[in-house]
Formats: structure tokens, sequence, C-alpha cells
């Protein structure tokens, strides 16, 4: 499953000066995949239908934050 746009994300780097070879960026997709799935995974526990900027609180775990 790809979740992010590897040539947006070296641009970034790029940007910056900074070289970010194609196993960096993997290594970079396969963290951001977790932290979604993560997220996922908090918002069926909150019971959650679906997820709208006003409830992105519980996908990031800040449930203080009501």
């Amino acid at each position: 499953m790809k979740v992010i746009n590897k040539s947006n994300v070296k641009k970034i780097f790029n940007k910056e000066g900074i070289q970010c070879p194609i196993d960096s960026l993997n290594q970079i997709e396969e963290i951001l995949t977790r932290q979604i799935i993560t997220m996922a995974r908090r918002c069926k526990e909150g019971n959650l239908k679906r997820l709208t900027p006003e409830l992105m609180w519980i996908a990031l775990g800040n449930l203080n934050n009501k």
C-alpha cells in the first residue's frame, strides 16, 4: 500500500540540501504507515465512525484535549 509520494518527500529533503536515498524513503514510508495504523486503531477504540478535523485529537492520542 502506497502511503506517501516519495518524489515529494525527496524534494523536501533536497530543498534543504539533504540527499535522501530510496532506502531512507522506504523507512520514512514504513514509519508513517505505522503511525497511520495507530491513528486508525485509536479512532476505532474511540468508537468513531468518521474522522473529522474537530476529532483529530482522538487519532493523535491527545485524550486530554477534548
